[in-house]
């Protein structure tokens, strides 16, 4: 009997300290919960390219004479007065730029980009008097070719944008600049149509440019953008003058004014030099 009560006390014993021992074991070794994810931020540096067209504004090119008997074939339309250029052409390059964040969906940023342009574009304005203008003007069939080139075009903007984690949306604006050539070239009476006049102009144009855009962070330090911005780069005068010289018959020449504007629609892949910040919201 005694012997099964002393086996009694053994098993409660033995009992009681695995069950004490259980519970210290879950006291020293808690569950951890899971890390939180990482919060998204747009700010840092970040550099990348871009791919995209211009696309004409309906720029216009207005022509005046010089001298009374040029200012006379604009007016009996032996010159176009007035004709419209359409720039269109491939646009590519690069860009750098810098953002904050703030408040804490609002983001701040500054952009400079510059690109390779192909755009050129030509327009001939045909005209044609049946008879001898009023003032004197040779009747006949004349050519007067109008060309506009754009070798590289570049901004600095500002950006403005609200922020969904990984989701920008951002209007942008700022200085413009660009190498154009504009060309004007006059020629006599058809069916020669020696060429009488002729005008060009290259230099680098500055101006402004405005726009928006949506970019798309799908990975911590990698996002992609699709971008719109206007520009207008200002007018350029050019003097068509006669290669004859002001003496030569024809007068001395003209002036013509070329409007330099348009659309640029592109695309484009940033790389942040910077990543995501740890910790939860």
């Amino acid at each position: 009997m005694r012997k099964i009560a002393f086996g009694a006390v053994i098993a409660a014993s033995t009992a009681l300290a695995t069950q004490a021992f259980a519970a210290d074991l879950a006291r020293k070794a808690p569950v951890k919960a899971p890390p939180p994810p990482p919060i998204f931020s747009w700010t840092g540096f970040y550099a990348g390219v871009n791919v995209g067209y211009s696309f004409g504004a309906d720029s216009d090119i207005t022509t005046t004479g010089i001298g009374v008997a040029n200012i006379n074939a604009v007016a009996d339309r032996a010159r176009p007065p007035r004709l419209r250029l359409d720039r269109e052409g491939f646009i590519g390059g690069g860009q750098f730029g810098y953002n904050w964040q703030v408040m804490p969906n609002w983001v701040l940023g500054i952009e400079a980009d510059i690109q390779y342009s192909d755009i050129r574009e030509s327009v001939n304005g045909v005209t044609s008097l049946a008879v001898v203008g009023v003032n004197g003007t040779a009747a006949g069939t004349r050519q007067n070719l109008f060309t506009t080139e754009m070798e590289y075009f570049g901004t600095v903007r500002g950006r403005l944008g609200y922020s969904w984690d990984k989701t920008l949306l951002y209007a942008t604006g700022g200085l413009a600049y660009g190498e154009i050539t504009n060309t004007a070239t006059f020629t006599g009476v058809g069916p020669a149509f020696a060429t009488q006049f002729v005008g060009q102009r290259r230099k680098t144009e500055t101006g402004y440019t405005v726009g928006g855009g949506i970019e798309h962070a799908f990975a911590p330090n990698w996002s992609v953008k699709a971008e719109y911005l206007y520009y207008d780069l200002g007018d350029t005068s050019i003097s068509v003058l006669n290669i004859g010289g002001p003496a030569a018959a024809g007068g001395p020449g003209y002036n013509s004014r070329f409007e330099n504007t348009g659309h640029i629609a592109r695309v484009g892949l940033n790389y942040k030099f910077t990543g995501p910040i740890l910790g939860g919201r």
